[in-house]
């Protein structure tokens, strides 16, 4: 076991089986948004995730209490998890797998973006020109003024996006700051919280079998992250975040074997445009004296959706060096 562990390729191989189990995880998203409204499936996520996150939350020996040091910033993230999570499982209920995938995968883009005002990266002109062809990528994804035009769903997708690279470039501004524990709990609870006022009016009853489902995906999210953490631990940020982007094969299979969905050509297309570009950013971040923030490469997580714990704040309940730059990552 030893041996598998020093693998220069454990790295990578664990992170392929976390987005694998992220896209498993999907799979019942989309499969439970054909009985239930984004809102019941986002809120009983987030509750059968609490007990797994308070596990983690014990190993938090950190003196301090709950009130955020950055109260504006963290309300802001919190907002910016509610809306992700919605927006991003109810895209998953209503367009193909691989669509919203390669939609979702724009979230660098947006990070790099972002990071100019947010962070004062400095972004040269190799960086902007591969967001721009990235954003490219997602105009041939979503065609507008093509076949049916932009729905509903497609900007849910793009709201999501939107959302995770907020919440992503919030995290790099504050995180050396706050609390592991402030940054976990508050998009938890404020799921929670707001999809609990809202649950009255569109809720459906649950037979077992569906509540089993929301018991998986809470355990399959929890099991990948630790997975990412592990892999970080094993393998350099190189090595290991492009292989978020194996959630688009994933999208493809699984797709193709539960729903009967192909993607389109323009998907497809799209899809390459954009992933190209994101693992480009992520390359340019990795080259000494590029990025001083490199917030692409140090997000370290997929979209964040405030269903579950994010695989960044679970890792650092195991760094306890204030003083470590990356500590917060």
């Amino acid at each position: 076991m030893g041996r598998i562990f020093n693998s220069p390729f454990a790295g990578p191989v664990l992170a392929l089986v976390a987005y694998a189990l992220f896209s498993a995880h999907d799979v019942l998203v989309k499969s439970l948004g054909g009985s239930y409204s984004p809102v019941q499936i986002v809120f009983f996520s987030v509750l059968l995730s609490l007990p797994l996150a308070f596990l983690m939350l014990m190993r938090d020996k950190t003196d301090g209490n709950l009130l955020p040091r950055r109260p504006g910033w963290v309300a802001l993230r919190t907002a910016a998890a509610v809306w992700t999570g919605v927006s991003v499982f109810y895209a998953f209920t209503v367009l193909p797998m691989t669509l919203v995938y390669a939609i979702l995968f724009a979230t660098p883009l947006l990070i790099t973006l972002l990071a100019v005002p947010m962070l004062g990266e400095k972004v040269g002109w190799r960086r902007s020109g591969a967001v721009l062809v990235g954003l490219l990528g997602v105009l041939i994804v979503l065609r507008p003024g093509q076949g049916d035009g932009i729905s509903l769903g497609h900007l849910a997708a793009l709201l999501g996006a939107l959302g995770g690279a907020v919440s992503a470039i919030i995290v790099r501004k504050i995180g050396r700051e706050e609390r592991n524990v402030v940054l976990l709990v508050y998009p938890l609870m404020a799921n929670l919280g707001v999809m609990g006022i809202a649950l009255p009016f569109v809720y459906q009853p649950m037979p077992l079998a569906d509540l089993g489902a929301w018991a998986a995906m809470a355990a399959m999210a929890f099991v990948a992250s630790l997975c990412v953490i592990w892999a970080y631990k094993l393998s350099s940020a190189i090595q290991v975040a492009p292989m978020q982007y194996s959630q688009i094969i994933w999208a493809a299979l699984f797709g193709a074997l539960f729903f009967g969905e192909v993607p389109d050509i323009f998907t497809v297309l799209g899809a390459v445009v954009i992933i190209a570009s994101g693992v480009y950013i992520v390359l340019r971040e990795d080259s000494a004296k590029v990025s001083e923030n490199r917030p692409v490469l140090e997000t370290r997580t997929r979209t964040e959706t405030g269903t579950f714990p994010r695989a960044s704040q679970l890792g650092r309940f195991d760094e306890h060096d204030d003083d470590d730059p990356d500590k917060l990552k």
